[in-house]
């Protein structure tokens, strides 16, 4: 068995800021296509793990009775429960404790969403929680998203290099863990849901044209484990410059190009037999 890779707590602190400004929202065709194929009453919990400022708790909370946004980051909640008091959403609960230590009643919830994460969660322990929390029938959606650094385009591949130059450079290459991906190879998510009793129900992707400014780039860094605020700190402002002058020279009308890849990996707890 693969043994799991550990990311260190706090890793996201200072971000939440940037988070919500600069993190780009799953699009309003995957959020239909979740809810059409996990079906919600209108009167279940949905729980929202590792939930960032809630970029699936907003666009999935009207479909619920209750939902519960949960994240270890008690910047993240803050923004979660600011946005949900702005917009008279009573029934947005924050809970600011890690997955892995929540507690929670088996059965309470019809739908349990973890949106770029669940590779920096204890997957199996994760994995069987879930399992035990839905109720049967219910389901788990692994929600996903590319980073602009990881695409195929000139513009993508320097941001890649100028990334880990700085990384190095300011002693960050340790933040996230070596070989986590290979982590994730050699025991991909959907064997780590089977072993917790939990069906497949599919992996459905969808693509989004995105046009970025270099400033939001900026922003969307920032909001990152590997470069956040309290690693640039006063190297902020030659990052920015150094980053002008990497990218300028492929900006068309001030914008870069990219396709964001998204997807969600459906799985679901067997119903009851009659």
């Amino acid at each position: 068995m693969v043994s799991e890779i550990r990311f260190e707590p706090g890793l996201y602190r200072g971000t939440a800021d940037y988070y919500d400004r600069f993190r780009l929202p799953y699009p309003d065709t995957m959020i239909a296509d979740l809810a059409r194929r996990a079906a919600p009453s209108g009167q279940g919990r949905l729980l929202d793990l590792a939930c960032g400022t809630g970029q699936l708790t907003f666009p999935l909370h009207d479909r619920f009775a209750e939902v519960w946004s949960v994240d270890a980051e008690p910047g993240m909640t803050e923004v979660v429960r600011a946005k949900a008091d702005a917009s008279g959403a009573a029934h947005i609960r924050t809970i600011t404790v890690g997955a892995e230590e929540l507690h929670a009643e088996p059965g309470g919830f019809e739908l349990i969403v973890i949106g770029n994460a669940f590779h920096r969660l204890p997957r199996a322990l994760v994995a069987q929680r879930a399992h035990d929390w839905l109720e049967p029938g219910g389901c788990l959606a692994l929600c996903w998203s590319t980073s602009p650094w990881t695409g195929p385009r000139n513009w993508q591949r320097a941001l890649d290099g100028m990334l880990r130059g700085w990384q190095d450079a300011l002693g960050a290459s340790c933040r996230v863990p070596p070989g986590w991906d290979r982590a994730r190879r050699q025991d991909p998510d959907r064997d780590v849901l089977a072993r917790a009793g939990l069906e497949p129900a599919g992996r459905h992707e969808f693509s989004v044209e995105h046009r970025w400014t270099i400033g939001e780039l900026a922003g969307h860094i920032r909001s990152t484990s590997f470069l956040p605020p309290s690693v640039l700190v006063d190297h902020a402002g030659d990052f920015d410059a150094g980053l002008t002058a990497e990218l300028g020279p492929f900006a068309a009308d001030g914008h870069l190009t990219e396709t964001v890849g998204y997807a969600y990996e459906l799985a679901h707890k067997p119903a009851r037999r009659p």
